[in-house]
Formats: C-alpha cells, sequence, structure tokens
C-alpha cells in the first residue's frame, strides 16, 4: 500500500469512527474535514465495502427472518414462517406456538381463499383453537381425507373443520369415510359414490391446503384411532417411512412407501397437495425433523409454518 492509499484508508476510518462512534451527522462531519456532505456518505459506503465497518443486526427476530429466507431459496418454498420456541419448551407448548402463528397467517392471506382444504389432527385442532373470529368471509372449509375413527376414540376432524368455517362465516363439507379402508376395492367403490366423489371434487379444487404432517410413531392420530397397529409403524419403519402426509406415508424424500397401504388410503393425494396455489404445512417439534424434511423436500407443501428448532434442522440438513 502507497502512502496515497494509507491516507485514503485513514480518511475512510476517521469518517467512519466520527459517524458510527461520535454520533455525528452526515453534515458536522463534512464541516469538519471540509467535505461535502454527499463526499462523506460515500466514504462511509466505501468503508462498509472497504470492510472497516460491519453493521450487524442483533435482534432475534432478525435471525427468524434470515432462516426464512434461506428456507424458502433452498426448498423453492412460496413463504416460511419461523417462529421462536424457547428450547426447554415441551412438545404440546412449542405445537401451541407454531399453530398461532399459523391461525394468524391463514388471517393475513390476502386476497382470504374461498375455500380451503383441511386434514386433521392434534396440530390442525390447535390452528382452530387459535383462529380469531371473522379471519374470513364466506369461506368453504372441506375435508380433504377421511376421518371417521375405527377406534371407540372419535377423532376431532369435524370439529376442527367446524370451527375454522364458523369462525370465517362460512360453510363445512365433511368427508364421511375412514381415512384407510381394509381393501383397495372397498376405497375404490367409495370414491365412486356419489357423495364422497363429490366431496373429493371439492377438495381438489380447493384455493388453499392446511394440513400437518404426522410422525410415525405408535402414539400418532392415526394408531389411536384404530387405523395402524405397533406392528404397522414397525413395517412402515423399515419400508424407509418417516411418516405421513394426509395419511399417506412417505419416506425421506416425499415419496409414498407401502403401496398396498396408499391404495387404502382415502383423500386426496401428495399431487394435489404439490398442485395447490397455497399448500401450507404447520409443524412443530423434534419428533416431526424427519417427515417435515420429507415434505419440503419433496415439494409437497410451498408454505411452511414451524418452530425455530426444525428450521435450524431443515437448513443444515439441506447443506
Amino acid at each position: 500500500m502507497n502512502a496515497e492509499d494509507a491516507d485514503y484508508e485513514t480518511l475512510l476510518l476517521r469518517v467512519a469512527e466520527m459517524y458510527y462512534e461520535g454520533d455525528q451527522t452526515q453534515e458536522q462531519i463534512g464541516r469538519k474535514l471540509h467535505l461535502t456532505r454527499w463526499k462523506v456518505g460515500r466514504l462511509l459506503a466505501e468503508a462498509r465495502t472497504a470492510g472497516i465497518v460491519r453493521i450487524e443486526i442483533v435482534h432475534p427476530r432478525h435471525r427468524l427472518h434470515a432462516r426464512e429466507r434461506e428456507l424458502k431459496e433452498r426448498y423453492g418454498l412460496r413463504d416460511a414462517v419461523v417462529v421462536p420456541v424457547d428450547g426447554a419448551a415441551g412438545e404440546v407448548e412449542a405445537r401451541d406456538l407454531v399453530a398461532g402463528a399459523a391461525a394468524r397467517y391463514l388471517a393475513d392471506l390476502s386476497p382470504a381463499p374461498r375455500s380451503l382444504g383441511v386434514s386433521w389432527g392434534r396440530t390442525l385442532d390447535a390452528v382452530a383453537a387459535h383462529i380469531a373470529p371473522g379471519w374470513a368471509r364466506g369461506v368453504q372449509i372441506v375435508q380433504v381425507n377421511g376421518g371417521l375413527s375405527r377406534s371407540r376414540r372419535p377423532t376431532s376432524a369435524s370439529d376442527m373443520a367446524s370451527r375454522l368455517a364458523h369462525h370465517g362465516g362460512g360453510t363445512v363439507t365433511l368427508l364421511s369415510a375412514p381415512a384407510i379402508v381394509e381393501q383397495d376395492s372397498t376405497r375404490a367403490a367409495l370414491e365412486s359414490d356419489r357423495s364422497v366423489a363429490g366431496v373429493l371434487d371439492l377438495a381438489r379444487q380447493c384455493g388453499a391446503f392446511l394440513f400437518s404432517p404426522g410422525a410415525l410413531s405408535y402414539d400418532s392420530v392415526l394408531v389411536e384411532s384404530g387405523y395402524l397397529s405397533s406392528a404397522d409403524v414397525d413395517a412402515l419403519a423399515a419400508s424407509g417411512g418417516v411418516g405421513d402426509v394426509v395419511g399417506r406415508f412417505v419416506d425421506g424424500a416425499g415419496r409414498i412407501v407401502w403401496d398396498d397401504l396408499d391404495r387404502r388410503t382415502l383423500g386426496i393425494t401428495l399431487d394435489d397437495l404439490r398442485a395447490g396455489a397455497w399448500s401450507i404445512a404447520v409443524v412443530a417439534g423434534e419428533r416431526k425433523h424427519r417427515v417435515c424434511r420429507a415434505v419440503v423436500a419433496g415439494g409437497i407443501c410451498n408454505v411452511l409454518v414451524t418452530d425455530d428448532t426444525t428450521a435450524a434442522h431443515l437448513l443444515a440438513d439441506a447443506a
């Protein structure tokens, strides 16, 4: 570095110190150094380019915004919402925080969807509990996969969908059929029934979808509802399954596993979700890390609402 370059770098440093540490305005600096205000502004910009000044935003929400941008870029998402969750929070608390953010996201969609296809389960129950009255006007809620229980324990599918419709000033169309049947011929017969076929046609035409993938576990809602046994869970895991999306089980890349089970599953398909203008996945908790990655990697959703730990996992996995 020659003397002229050294003098110029010294000037950059002095201007930066006066502005950022001395809290002096560009006009004040210009008067003291006999420079125009425009020249001072250009020197400050050069100081940042040269690495003399580094500006860092330290607010925690900025970190979340950065993760949202990175998720969108890496997975080709239309949008992403990352929710801060305390590391000491339990599974139920994390789910509640993420569900609240999903409810607000739905309410903020512009224009509001005229029709919304919904799945069911614990996370969507929590979304419905957070949904604000008037979140939409005249919305049509359509259940996209079967929700009748095969056990004595009823599912919450109809209650959740009805609550969304009620607070959105609209109507609800339920799919009064099982999620999984014994034979694929039974599923074909049900889907050819006029009432079931009509609901599925409405579901595929929805302007937006809302779903929450389920982890592959012995206490999943599909096990509790009598659709799967512990042995089924073990067999799915052995086949590479990581969880389900609207009742359809997928591997780590978002591909269907166990075709026989999929042929017995009643509802819209993963390709229907992929084709949605708004396909919103709501995911919370460490247990869902693998299935969440499958959903975004497989392009099953185009909007992800999740917690910051899950977001960090997805970004580390994708590195």
